[in-house]
């Protein structure tokens, strides 16, 4: 880290996991000079030991305090996600940089709609609204000539990239796709409920292998000289750790308030091909991380966790309190597959690589506004298809069948 001229000078919003995976990687950036200078969270007790833990110059608690830096450059949100329309909105027309956290955004409730909002507003609703929310930021982001990088991890991964660039250099055709993030639940105080995370478990953790997807499918049409998009959306969710008993749950970090647990969908891209994606918040022995390409002359499957780069068996955990085995295991007692170069392997180097590169060399990130928008936009087409039963269309394109439920921007 550097404070010298030149430096792309950073403002961190919040102090949490994602900050913390955020500043390692900062870390890492190599070829461009990087200045954490500001840290801001609303705890006390929590930003301030942050600020001596990643190296910021200085703490507080007002998001303003970011805003009204003029030596920053680039506003790095990573704070819950209700949280990220307004900031988005004051950092672009503060002339910031921004990068932001998955999701992009979503819906939270309206005032006057008391809690349970993922039970008593329609998904229709939710889905309208969200497209709103999703153009005005665009007409944002495209007027304001600054940077939107969507941190999006997976589109980083080694793995991730190395079958981009066998799908680009063979010109194959991926015919299939999966992809999956699943655990046993999440650490975050506000993970169950839909006023602060805009979903479950779909939104959260399966928005990693989604992005994933469409990103390898945008490269194959480039590849061919051709767009790919995806056409339709047909999606089941469900919340099935509530009906455990205290003790069957004992395992499970899991607490869904009105959120689902589970959610998968199938999507129908336009050149007919399809994906599954799938995510849990009821799988234990740490977390599940890849995403598998069927292709017409190769087969690839990324596994980003568990991988087997090393296995290990401890029978005890004497001396081990310090030391990083996996996320979300309980134990690192018997045999474990440890997470080694974890920050590498799921892509977080590489995308702060990418993000400085892209403010100090003034070009395109790899993970930007347009990968953000669609994500989201998919998400809750989801959410609409399973509370419906039926198939969400999404594009017209000439290969699209007739919308059978569609939306307009219009309010």
């Amino acid at each position: 880290m550097t404070n010298r001229p030149g430096a792309v000078t950073i403002g961190m919003a919040g102090a949490g996991r994602a900050a913390e995976l955020h500043c390692e990687a900062y870390r890492r950036v190599s070829g461009v000079p990087v200045y954490l200078k500001r840290i801001i969270a609303p705890r006390a007790e929590q930003v301030f030991p942050a600020k001596e833990r990643f190296g910021f110059r200085y703490a507080s608690r007002e998001f303003a305090d970011l805003i009204d830096d003029p030596e920053i450059d680039v506003i790095d949100i990573c704070t819950p996600p209700y949280l990220h329309y307004e900031m988005i909105r004051e950092a672009i027309g503060a002339g910031k940089h921004v990068i932001c956290e998955k999701p992009l955004t979503g819906y939270f409730g309206n005032p006057g709609e008391g809690d349970s909002v993922g039970e008593r507003v329609p998904k229709s609703i939710m889905y309208k609204e969200l497209v709103f929310s999703l153009e005005r930021l665009k007409s944002l982001v495209e007027s304001s000539g600054k940077k939107f990088m969507y941190a999006e991890n997976f589109v980083y991964a080694p793995a991730v990239l190395k079958a981009a660039e066998i799908v680009c250099a063979k010109k194959s055709r991926i015919l299939y796709m999966k992809g999956e993030e699943s655990l046993k639940g999440s650490s975050s105080r506000v993970a169950g409920e839909w006023s602060k995370t805009g979903g479950g478990t779909f939104i959260r953790t399966g928005s990693h292998p989604l992005s994933a997807i469409l990103w390898l499918k945008w490269q194959e049409g480039k590849a061919h000289g051709k767009e790919i998009n995806v056409e339709s959306v047909l999606a089941d969710m469900g919340r099935i750790t509530p009906t455990l008993s205290d003790y069957e749950r004992r395992h499970i970090a899991a607490r869904p308030s009105d959120v689902e647990d589970m959610g998968t969908a199938i999507l129908t891209f336009s050149d007919g091909s399809k994906a599954v994606i799938m995510a849990t918040d009821t799988l234990l022995g740490g977390s599940r991380n890849d995403i598998e390409l069927y292709c017409n002359d190769a087969a690839i499957f990324c596994t980003l966790t568990m991988n087997d780069a090393m296995n290990a068996y401890m029978p005890d955990e004497d001396g081990l309190d310090g030391v990083y085995i996996s996320e979300m295991l309980p134990s690192k007692t018997g045999w474990n597959r440890p997470f080694i170069a974890d920050d590498i392997m799921r892509g977080y180097a590489g995308e702060m690589q990418d993000f400085m590169e892209s403010v100090y060399f003034d070009r395109e990130p790899k993970s930007g506004f347009r990968l953000a928008c669609e994500t989201a936009n998919i998400i809750y087409a989801a959410y609409l298809s399973a509370e419906l039963g039926r198939r969400i269309y999404l594009c017209a394109g000439e290969t699209a069948r007739k919308p059978e439920y569609s939306f307009s921007s219009q309010r």
